[in-house]
């Protein structure tokens, strides 16, 4: 446990569960307030409308991306506007084929079941959902030996929706039977100053625009990690400040919380110069980094990587990771040149 909290004080991407209640008070309400996302948000809208006419339940949905992109906040607006319930288990937490025929049981026509992580659903627990989910029905085994005997329940017609980090663990059996799949994308600072901007009127907190601005270029392309960073900014201000977020204060704070100028924290910099000065820049595998720099190798792929790779601090190649020039210089390093041989391949 400590060393989970561990974990989440160094980086601000890793959630707990006070920055878990901090996002579900801020969470848009509607789809007016859902900033971003805009051809998912346009495709799920009119998946909704045609559903609605038709009086059935919409399609199951799997929602993949890195964490904290609003896959949660989506399937709150879509139970929203189909008028219907929704219940919010995750994968880790049915461990058993009966705990999933429990949940199922208990849903009514036109419900919504969420499962986040969906990924890490144990195998059982997964074939017991592929009937559910094609035929709505639940077939349940009475009995052991040769005297048992299968018994199949029909179920109303629900939604799944899906949430997942990492699709690539996700079996095609079960990927196959979701009617509709969307990636979400990272925010672009433009986004995030519209999510700032709401959020700190939700807290009640004044904040200029370059302050806005500011927390819009060191968000990660994530309204999790923004809005993480708005309370906290907020903390500081109201104890070192007027209460009154201003650019200055900003800075500081940030500065505290050892977020620099575009959005690298403690654990970004410590992965960056972990293949900078003990393999040479890369090539290099995530579990031997992982090993470098004591960390998880999921944290790595599913928190660490993603912001790295989109603003071009590191590439993956067949052999590993590989540090870019643009990270060498960010950090004011000189890159090293690119062997001659290599150059005669390509």
């Amino acid at each position: 446990m400590k060393k989970q909290e561990k974990k989440q004080e160094e980086n601000p991407s890793v959630g707990g569960p006070e920055e878990e209640i901090l996002f579900t008070s801020l969470r848009a309400q509607t789809w007016d307030d859902f900033a971003g996302q805009k051809n998912i948000k346009e495709s799920l809208r009119i998946g909704i409308t045609a559903a609605k006419k038709r009086k059935e339940a919409i399609e199951h949905i799997l929602l993949y991306g890195p964490p904290g992109l609003g896959k949660t906040t989506l399937s709150h607006l879509i139970a929203k506007e189909m008028e219907s319930n929704i219940k919010i288990t995750s994968g880790p937490a049915i461990e058993r084929a009966g705990d999933l025929a429990s949940i199922l049981t208990n849903l009514e026509q036109g419900d919504i079941l969420f499962i986040d992580e969906i990924h890490r659903l144990n195998k059982v627990v997964e074939e017991t959902l592929y009937p559910a989910m094609e035929d709505y029905a639940l077939d349940i085994v009475i009995g052991k030996g040769p005297s048992a005997r299968t018994l199949r329940l029909d179920l109303p017609h629900f939604t799944i929706i899906g949430a997942t980090t990492r699709i690539g663990l996700l079996s095609s059996p079960l990927r196959d039977r979701f009617g509709v799949i969307h990636r979400l994308s990272f925010y672009s600072p433009q986004e995030l100053e519209a999510i700032i901007l709401k959020a700190a009127k939700k807290l009640s907190v004044p904040i200029d625009r370059e302050s806005i601005l500011e927390i819009a270029k060191r968000g990660r392309g994530t309204p999790r990690i923004a809005l993480k960073i708005l309370k906290r900014a907020r903390d500081f201000v109201q104890v070192k400040g007027e209460g009154k977020i201003t650019k200055e204060l900003i800075n500081d704070a940030l500065k505290m919380l050892e977020v620099d100028e575009v959005g690298l924290d403690s654990s970004d910099r410590r992965f960056i110069k972990a293949i900078i000065d003990k393999h040479a820049g890369g090539p290099v595998g995530a579990e031997t980094i992982a090993s470098t720099i004591s960390e998880d190798v999921g944290t790595i792929e599913e928190v660490i990587e993603p912001y790295l790779m989109q603003i071009g601090f590191i590439k993956k190649t067949n052999r590993g990771r590989v540090v870019t020039k643009i990270a060498y210089h960010h950090f004011g390093l000189e890159a090293p040149k690119e062997d001659k041989k290599q150059q005669k391949i390509f």
